[in-house]
């Protein structure tokens, strides 16, 4: 087993003024597939700790497999790996507290992997791995209710894993696990479109992806060989070129990548080994070059990794433990334990998301 544009600027400018300075109170969700539930914390702006919220964890259906929040940090949706649907919830903004959306459970495709909210906040796909689809969905912007998009669900290759939208929501980018393939797809109206080249090789075993913050690269990672794939992605037509000197080496077990919110750094856990690594992203080329501070230690089979959209605290999940540990990260990217973690988490945490 192993989430507003006011004046124009550059896109990779706007990202970085939108996560600098988080104005609401910020939340991270976990999704417990032992325990089929939701555990929810507030974190310490000053620290980074979690303090557990009021009422957690929360119901969910059977197996959560991934979680993805709404732009504007309103509604919470989780896959239900077992029962083939999607669970929508209202986040109360002061609280944190989840409270179900009318209509809830959705119902998806066979076998529902990963989940993603456009940055628009106007649509949520869901990859099915079972039946070789990607469901789309309109999202209601008041109740958050979804509605499947004409045409959904829509093919992709063989055992779709990890879905992302690219930062701009003008394209999606599906990862198929027994093809070594990345399916690219152009949003119209909610409906998918391949662009042109797709389906992408990648490295063997393709289980993750982490988009780059302006849009202009992503990353997968091949659990096979090891491997972590870079690409830079077409502004235009969405279609991907592998980057210089990918693939990039990684250890055994590499889980849950993820790319800090200002550009600077990209994040993987190791499950072989029980460690986080962290690399520098080259922002003109896209190339990845590990730290000299990695790798860091973590709990017991680490799944997945999060970074706060401040980019000071990482959260990685240890499914085993079931824990979730805590760091600080310095100017150069190192990660220091925070105070008081690791932090409880349900049985065999396996998906995280934070509400900004």
């Amino acid at each position: 087993m192993k989430g507003i544009k006011f004046i124009v600027l550059p896109a990779l400018a706007l990202s970085l003024a939108f996560v600098a300075l988080p104005l609401r109170a910020q939340f991270v969700y976990i999704a417990n597939q032992g325990s089929d539930n939701i555990s929810g914390y507030s974190i310490n702006p000053t620290t980074g700790a979690l303090t557990a919220l009021s009422g957690s964890p929360f119901p969910n259906g059977v197996e959560p497999t991934s979680l993805a929040v709404h732009p504007t940090g309103k509604f919470l949706y989780a896959t239900n790996g077992n029962v083939n649907s999607v669970s929508g919830y209202s986040i109360n903004r002061t609280t944190g507290v989840l409270t179900a959306i009318a209509g809830s459970p959705f119902p998806t495709g066979v076998g529902p992997q990963s989940v993603a909210v456009d940055p628009l906040g106007r649509y949520t796909y869901v990859t099915n791995a079972a039946d070789n689809t990607v469901s789309g969905y309109r999202i209601n912007a008041t109740t958050g209710a979804l509605t499947p998009v004409q045409g959904s669900p829509f093919p992709t290759g063989n055992l779709p894993r990890h879905v992302a939208v690219d930062p701009k929501a003008e394209f999606v980018y599906v990862l198929n696990q027994s093809d070594n393939t990345v399916s690219a797809y152009r949003i119209k109206s909610g409906a998918l479109t391949p662009v042109k080249g797709s389906p992408f090789a990648t490295g063997q075993d393709p289980v993750a992806q982490a988009m780059y913050p302006s849009g202009k690269f992503t990353y997968v990672t091949n659990n096979a060989d090891n491997t972590i794939s870079g690409y830079s992605i077409n502004q235009t037509t969405g279609a991907l070129k592998v980057v210089s000197g990918s693939p990039f080496s990684g250890t055994r077990g590499l889980s849950g990548p993820v790319v800090d919110p200002n550009g600077k750094f990209f994040y993987v856990a190791h499950s072989i080994s029980n460690t986080v690594s962290g690399y520098s992203i080259d922002r003109l080329t896209g190339a990845l070059t590990a730290l000299t501070s990695s790798p860091s230690a973590t709990g017991t089979d680490p799944c997945a990794v999060a970074i706060d959209p401040s980019a000071q605290f990482a959260y990685v999940l240890n499914l085993l433990d079931n824990t979730v540990s805590a760091y600080s990260i310095d100017a150069a990217g190192a990660l220091s334990p925070v105070p008081g973690s690791p932090f409880s988490t349900g049985t065999n945490p396996f998906a995280i998301a934070i509400a900004k």
